[in-house]
């Protein structure tokens, strides 16, 4: 099957919250953070309806702990908590560069932001605002990947596009195997046949039973967002 750009009018766009802090690895890189919104406001311009799920892992990550005695239910409401921070940071750069944003969470935090629920999130983008949901999916054990796969199909989204570091989905981890090939194309099966890392399988799985498309690519190079979703030669793409 192969990707057809004019089939796609709304889009999920999952980031972790490395991607923020840029080469320090942690907090944020306001150079990178700017170079960002500002692609983020390019594919904004194409037309296309646009949320927003990112990582915390910039400022912490809750699935990961030295102490096992730690109550790893607290440790995943930090680590959600953290989104929240991110979502707030990126929403206030687009708002301040007069691209009407909004902040939902799945947390109630009402003082700082609105409440998730699907209705909500569907109007504010019918009006046009880059929707940031936040707070992941509001449960320990689950990941932002997860998250951004579940509000993707509870606001019918066409698209969920993940960036990454690298250029798309390969055979093995190009970081570690100069022998791996990148793949353009495949389906859930062949995923799941070549034990291809997409995402975590409970987000894949919720992908795959909604007949959800993704498409993975590398948003550490300039001008590859609006790319991946115009561009048919760029980032893998995976579908049913």
């Amino acid at each position: 099957m192969t990707y057809e750009p004019a089939k796609i009018h709304s889009v999920m766009l999952k980031l972790s919250g490395e991607v923020l802090a840029g080469s320090r690895g942690f907090g944020y890189d306001d150079d990178v953070i700017d170079t960002l919104t500002d692609e983020i406001i390019s594919l904004k311009r194409l037309g296309y309806s646009l949320a927003i799920v990112l990582g915390g892992g910039n400022i912490f990550r809750g699935g990961t702990w030295k102490n096992r005695s730690l109550n790893r239910v607290t440790l995943d409401e930090i680590g959600m908590l953290a989104t929240v921070q991110n979502a707030l940071y990126l929403s206030e750069i687009l708002n301040a560069k007069n691209y009407p944003s909004e902040v939902f969470s799945s947390q109630n935090l009402d003082r700082i932001c609105r409440h998730y629920s699907p209705r909500k999130a569907s109007l504010a983008l019918a009006a046009g605002k880059i929707c940031f949901l936040s707070g992941g999916t509001g449960n320990p054990y689950f990941t932002t990947d997860t998250a951004a796969v579940l509000r993707a199909v509870e606001l019918k989204l066409d698209l969920v596009l993940k960036g990454t570091n690298v250029d798309g989905l390969y055979s093995s981890d190009p970081r570690k195997d100069s022998k791996a090939k990148l793949i353009s194309s495949a389906s859930y099966d062949d995923c799941l046949e070549q034990k291809l890392g997409v995402m975590d399988m409970t987000a894949f799985a919720l992908a795959r039973d909604n007949s959800l498309p993704i498409k993975i690519f590398n948003v550490s190079k300039p001008g590859t967002l609006c790319e991946a979703v115009t561009s048919a030669g760029c980032g893998s793409y995976i579908h049913p």
